[in-house]
């Protein structure tokens, strides 16, 4: 057996790896408040234009998604590429987004109006599938901002699959939504702006609690294909 080494004095490198993480305080708070507010501000600038609105969302999305990823956000000229290389694929969605928004708008303000029969039975339904949609958008700005502002197309298909394969998240995605259009109308138009930034970390929030999570399968058991 090898001699037992006396323990000589012992140099402190700082935290070990099992060491606990430092707590957040009220300052890491009301930074995270103030980034958020600004990204809503930016954001809602960059789609002043309508047809950039896509690539604003997608640029903001990234953003959030490399906070929530990497603790910090991007730099300003990562931002600027995502926006830039967004804009183009990003015209067609915006047209696509407003013309169901404007769709959905008249329809319900026919039924409200009376213009239309079916009454509050018909309205409701309406609003419900106004909710369904709102919430498979938002997984596809997640999904958006998780690939760097990119890939409508393959997130529209991602986003697809999540809501068959868990139909709580898409009806946690259509709460938020619905929750910030609420507060949306409610608020003075000036707060709209930041309220942007909170509605898309929220969505990211949700989606990294129920599409990210791990899943605990059984051993012996693989993953299906």
């Amino acid at each position: 057996m090898r001699p037992h080494r006396a323990a000589g004095p012992r140099r402190d490198d700082g935290p070990g790896p099992d060491a606990a993480p430092a707590r957040r305080d009220w300052r890491d708070v009301l930074t995270d408040a103030t980034d958020l507010a600004l990204l809503g501000i930016v954001l809602t600038l960059a789609a002043l234009p309508v047809l950039t609105a896509a690539a604003a969302v997608a640029a903001a999305s990234a953003a959030v998604h490399d906070r929530y990823s990497t603790g910090s956000w991007p730099p300003i000229r990562k931002n600027l590429i995502r926006y830039g290389h967004a804009l183009l694929p990003g015209a067609g969605v915006s047209l696509l987004a407003l013309a169901a928004l404007g769709l959905l708008a008249l329809d319900v303000a026919a039924l409200a109006g009376g213009r239309v029969p079916g009454g509050a039975p018909l309205l409701l339904l309406t609003v419900a599938v106004a909710a369904a949609l709102a919430g498979y958008a938002a997984l596809v700005v997640v999904e958006v901002g998780r690939r760097g502002g990119r890939d409508w197309r393959d997130s529209a298909r991602a986003a697809a699959g999540a809501c068959r394969a868990r139909p709580g998240t898409w009806a946690a995605a259509a709460g938020v939504s619905t929750v910030a259009a609420l507060l949306a109308v409610m608020v003075t138009p000036v707060v709209v702006p930041i309220l942007a930034g909170y509605a898309v970390a929220a969505l990211h929030a949700v989606a990294r609690r129920l599409v990210l999570a791990p899943t605990v399968r059984p051993p012996g058991r693989t993953a299906q294909p």
